[in-house]
This record gives C-alpha cells, sequence and structure tokens, in this order.
C-alpha cells in the first residue's frame, strides 16, 4: 500500500512506541528499518521511511507506564466510539483529549483488557507508507476469550470476520466493515493466547513492520542489542519473527512471500 489522504474508522492508521530512552529508541530503529527521525516533533519522534510517515516514539512520562508498541484505529468522532465502547464492555483509559491540529487521540481496552488507541485525524492523518518494508504491515490482537473479543471488535468497529483455514478458530482475520472478509481484505486479526504464553502476560495487541529479509533483520535485532521471542518461521504469508528491542518493546517483523 501507499499513502492514504484518510483512513475509514477502524481501519490501523498509525503506532508508536513508549520508551524511557528516546535518543536510543531512534538510533535502535534507525539502524533496523532505515528510519529517519524528525526533530520538531515536539516531546516525542514521528519516524519516516522513503520519506513518508511510519510510526511514532513516545518518551515515558511515568516509569509505572509499560515499555510498549500500540496500534491507533482512526475514527472520526473519537467521543462517539468511546461510548460505543462502553457500551460494547470495553472501557475508556484515556481521553479524548485534543492534540492540537494534528487531531484527537484516546486509549481504550477492550474486554478482556488489550488496549489501543484511537485516533481522530486534524492534519495528522496517519501513516503515509505501509505494507513497504520499514512501514507498518498487520496488527493482530492476543486474547484468552476470543468469543468475547470477536464479538467486540465487529460489533463497534463493524470488522469483517474470517477464521483461518486450518487453525480451528484459534486465528481470526479482521477486514475492514463492508468489505467481503478474508485473507486478501484483512489488515489484522485476533489470536488465541493458548498454554505457551505466560499466565501473567496480558492481553495485547502485537504491531507488524514489514521487512525485506526476516532472517538478517532478527539477527541485527540481536546485535543491535534487542532479542528475540520468536525466531524466525514461515507461515502462510511469508516469514515472520517477533522482536524485542534494547528497551524491551515488542513487536514482529514479516517478510512477505
Amino acid at each position: 500500500m501507499g499513502g492514504y489522504d484518510g483512513y475509514p474508522e477502524g481501519a490501523p492508521c498509525w503506532a508508536d512506541v513508549t520508551l524511557p530512552d528516546l535518543a536510543a529508541g531512534k538510533r535502535f530503529y534507525g539502524a533496523l528499518l532505515g528510519w529517519t527521525f524528525d526533530e520538531d516533533a515536539g516531546p516525542g519522534a514521528v519516524a519516516f521511511s522513503g520519506g513518508g510517515r511510519v510510526a511514532g516514539l513516545v518518551p515515558k512520562r511515568d516509569g509505572r507506564m509499560p515499555t510498549a508498541w500500540g496500534v491507533y484505529f482512526a475514527t472520526p468522532d473519537a467521543k462517539g466510539l468511546a461510548v460505543r465502547i462502553a457500551a460494547a464492555g470495553g472501557r475508556l483509559v484515556s481521553g479524548p483529549v485534543p492534540a492540537g491540529p494534528s487531531g484527537a487521540t484516546a486509549v481504550a481496552a477492550d474486554p478482556g483488557g488489550a488496549v489501543f488507541g484511537l485516533w481522530q485525524p486534524g492534519v495528522h492523518t496517519g501513516f503515509e507508507r505501509t505494507g513497504e518494508p520499514g512501514s507498518f504491515c498487520w496488527t493482530e490482537v492476543y486474547t484468552r476469550d476470543p468469543e468475547r473479543a470477536d464479538a467486540f471488535y465487529e460489533s463497534v468497529f463493524g470488522f469483517e470476520g474470517a477464521d483461518l483455514d486450518g487453525t480451528d478458530g484459534e486465528f481470526r482475520t479482521w477486514s475492514p466493515a463492508g468489505s467481503a472478509p478474508g485473507p486478501d481484505t484483512a489488515f489484522g486479526g485476533r489470536a488465541l493466547m493458548g498454554d505457551a504464553f505466560p499466565a501473567e502476560m496480558p492481553a495485547h495487541f502485537l504491531v507488524y513492520f514489514a521487512v525485506g529479509d526476516c532472517d538478517a533483520t532478527a539477527e541485527a535485532c540481536v546485535e543491535l542489542g534487542g532479542r528475540l521471542k520468536a525466531e524466525p518461521f514461515d507461515i502462510a504469508y511469508g516469514r515472520m519473527a517477533v522482536l524485542h528491542d534494547d528497551q524491551g518493546a515488542g513487536f514482529a517483523v514479516l517478510q512477505r512471500e
């Protein structure tokens, strides 16, 4: 995909990572994914790849905040969406609050506790590049209650869900409202947290970035001080790995077939 003038409601439109050391984050992701950064982005940093916005780096305001990547879903009306989220069993964590001329933002949690963001665009409409090396390409929520998660996201955002063949319902893809559900239109999905996940791990979203060479990226991550949570392995869409940066934030990389 290339850039967009705007995103329909429910589309993943932005991702950012909250870090204790912003300068270290810029060094890590600059080396790993080839990102450059806007030095005039206020307290945080906007990452660019190929001349387009691809992500944000945000300094921790409070040591109790998680060091983590988060995904934002687009909406023309953050306040109205917050009401629907609460009615469907989710909750608002913070906001909506204005972000100057850029737009307005809020943070919410689904019924299982997985946290995600809402973005009501102003002059900042979100990603300017997706699906290309160095940019966002996928997201999925990991949950222990898949039926409740499916009902929540498909009612709040109108996602069109389809169970992935051969997974016995453990993985479900999501496509935009009004589209034909399935892998050809999917932008993300829902995964079951099974016995392989530690009992103390909460429900959460995983953000994916496209890369040209999954194995080389995983190796570079370790060389830069990060670590591998899941070594490179093949999936139906290509080859992926789950990584942690040198400050502990987790994310995935995907090399498309």
